[in-house]
């Protein structure tokens, strides 16, 4: 693709980066932001800087957060339920669904060895430490994780820690597609598999 100065080549090149944006799409997006108010785009570059320099994670529940605070222990929950996401973002397909009303707890990704991604890299461990401190106030732990090999691995490794401390493991119905990604499920499935949730089978991995 020719360029009509190494400034929109650049600005390309960057925007394209961004997942399922190509480079028409970037060039496109690059001409709009280029006949925007010069304020536009500062705004945009200000709101992205402080996304990436100021965003943090409540230290409990690892989700997107403005502050290191527990912000939903101020919420109205079941304390009793914990569901285990993979990400921030399954967090707000499931908020969506209105079928959940207790706590979470993000892993920050899946077991992926190809990737290089082991146990110690995930919050497991203060998953295990979250139920274990509880006394017993966590009840059932509900393993939401996207049914995918990698998914299937996180969750069996997950319920097998989780196995001693006496604690009720479900995992979400097979409403959700196999191989699908959790937050991309529309909400009445994946509002179905949580109301509709069943026992892990701790016995095996499928």
């Amino acid at each position: 693709m020719q360029y009509p100065s190494k400034l929109i080549e650049d600005a390309v090149n960057e925007i394209s980066k961004l997942p399922g944006i190509g480079k028409k799409t970037a060039l496109r997006l690059a001409l709009y932001l280029l006949k925007q108010d010069e304020s536009s785009t500062e705004n945009l570059s200000t709101a992205l800087l402080d996304l990436r320099k100021k965003t943090k994670y409540c230290r409990i529940c690892h989700i997107i957060s403005d502050s290191e605070d527990c912000t939903c222990e101020s919420a109205r929950r079941d304390t009793s339920l914990l569901c285990v996401v993979e990400d921030t973002p399954d967090v707000i397909a499931i908020q969506n669904t209105a079928q959940f009303l207790g706590y979470f707890h993000v892993l920050g990704g899946i077991i992926s060895p190809i990737q290089g991604i082991g146990p110690n890299d995930l919050n497991i461990n203060s998953l295990l430490e979250r139920v274990k401190n509880s006394d017993g106030a966590i009840k059932e732990v509900i393993l939401a994780l996207s049914p995918t090999m990698e998914g299937d691995t996180t969750s069996f490794y997950i319920a097998k820690k989780l196995q001693p401390l006496h604690v009720k493991i479900t995992t979400i119905a097979r409403g959700v597609p196999i191989g699908g990604e959790l937050e991309y499920t529309d909400e009445i499935t994946l509002g179905r598999s949580i109301a509709q949730r069943r026992l892990y089978d701790i016995t095996s991995d499928s």
